[in-house]
């Protein structure tokens, strides 16, 4: 039977990793999620692509995720980023994030194998049947070169423990597609910041989120006034912060969201090759949004 409660509704921060002297700044991290907690964030998403999990080490990953659900503390969802395209150890990473306490799992298409849709049915089938804890589909290929079709999430939709996708394949029609073919079956959340109250007025349970690192506050109000139906409020917020939202997407996500935490004083800019800082004109640029947008950006 498919759960009758979505993991979150709302907003969920794909929370980034501060490093510092090449660490993991635990310090830094507990700061982050203690600001995110206290400005009403609906869920913490650890490890993912924000939270750069494909340089992290395999020990870092685990202590990552362990660290977070300890210090959210059950305070609100913890979705842990498990993803791979090694199968085996998917599970393996999976199944550790189960046991130290994350409440959902997050599993991105395997990228640079390529499989065919019903390689992907399988790949995201057994995973789920291994593990004890709802899985969150990811689709985004501009990252992986990989895409799930329709039918394909036709069939992942009728697993009894695949719970909802984060779709960021930046398509609208194929969402509202996707949303009438498995929407009364699978919880669908916007992986896209600048489309996030155009999906939830299609029946997206809300976003996982970029903007809300830098913007927390103000991304939660967004996704809620679409719960609430109030889709006028809703629109006037995205349009507010379409130039945070694009400045935050300049280069590579995520480069810039790195930088802006870091010109906001909640980490060092630090990243791991082969992602790197930003050209002097595009933290130039950044200042100029950060400022423009001021206190708001709580």
């Amino acid at each position: 039977m498919k759960r009758e409660k979505p993991i979150f509704e709302g907003a969920a921060t794909a929370i980034i990793t501060p490093f510092r002297d090449d660490k993991v700044d635990f310090d830094a991290l507990g700061n982050i999620i203690e600001n995110q907690i206290a400005a009403g964030i609906d869920a913490i998403v650890v490890c993912g692509t924000t939270g750069e999990s494909s340089t992290l080490t395999d020990e870092e990953h685990r202590e990552t995720i362990k660290y977070t659900v300890d210090k959210v503390a059950k305070r609100v969802p913890v979705i842990a980023g498990t993803g791979s395209n090694d199968y085996a150890y998917a599970v393996d990473l999976s199944q550790h994030a189960c046991e130290v306490g994350a409440d959902a799992l997050l599993h991105v298409t395997p990228y640079y194998n390529k499989a065919s849709q019903l390689g992907l049915v399988k790949y995201f089938s057994k995973i789920a049947d291994n593990v004890d804890k709802p899985v969150i589909l990811y689709n985004v290929p501009s990252r992986t070169g990989c895409s799930i079709g329709i039918d394909a999430y036709k069939e992942l939709a009728e697993h009894p423990n695949i719970a909802a996708t984060k779709e960021a394949c930046g398509d609208i029609s194929f969402i509202v597609k996707l949303c009438r073919a498995v929407g009364d079956k699978m919880d669908i959340y916007s992986g896209n910041d600048d489309q996030i109250v155009p999906l939830m007025s299609v029946g997206a349970k809300g976003v996982i989120s970029v903007l809300s690192n830098v913007a927390p506050a103000k991304t939660v109000e967004m996704a809620h006034a679409c719960l609430d139906g109030d889709y006028k409020k809703g629109a006037a917020l995205q349009l507010e912060y379409l130039d945070l939202i694009n400045a935050l997407f300049m280069t590579v996500n995520p480069i810039p969201v790195k930088v802006a935490m870091s010109m906001l004083g909640y980490c060092t800019d630090e990243l791991r090759l082969p992602l790197c800082g930003m050209t002097e004109a595009e933290n130039e640029k950044m200042r100029r949004i950060l400022n423009e947008y001021g206190g708001r950006i709580i």
